[in-house]
């Protein structure tokens, strides 16, 4: 448990720091990287990659469009969808920043053996499933409507 924690830790730590850096926060620097290698994400895909809910990176889209950093298109086959792209300035900033958050992470898990790689795949999908349902048994968080 300490492992896990000592990477959480350090993985926030280090986005934070490079995001500073770059006058972005945590979140806006994940919205960058993973929006650089790509032409654009829905919304949804976005907030699954990030692990937040829709809400929550739409607001971190508002402050980034006001920025000048992306814009926002809805899909013209299924108005519900709203993509998200970087602008030129977006795009100029991703170059800039040399690695991304979790650069280090795969290097060091790279080094795994190919077995170890795959047992711990094993190990941690079985993890976060459980917590999964875990989470669905408690039933919404304080204050989130049910639908949401």
């Amino acid at each position: 448990m300490e492992a896990v924690l000592y990477l959480y830790t350090e993985s926030r730590r280090i986005t934070k720091g490079v995001a500073g850096q770059y006058g972005l926060t945590g979140p806006q620097l994940a919205v960058v990287k993973l929006l650089e290698p790509v032409a654009r994400l829905s919304l949804s895909e976005l907030s699954w990659r990030i692990r937040a809910k829709n809400s929550t990176v739409s607001g971190i889209i508002d402050r980034m469009e006001r920025e000048g950093l992306v814009t926002r298109e809805r899909s013209l086959s299924d108005r519900r969808v709203v993509h998200i792209s970087l602008t030129e300035a977006g795009r100029q900033l991703a170059c800039e920043i040399p690695v991304e958050p979790f650069h280090i992470f795969r290097t060091v898990l790279s080094e795994l053996s190919p077995r170890d790689a795959r047992d711990l795949k094993r190990v941690l999908t079985r993890l976060a499933r459980r917590v999964e349902e875990l989470v669905s048994e408690a039933g919404p968080e304080p204050g989130r409507k049910v639908n949401e």
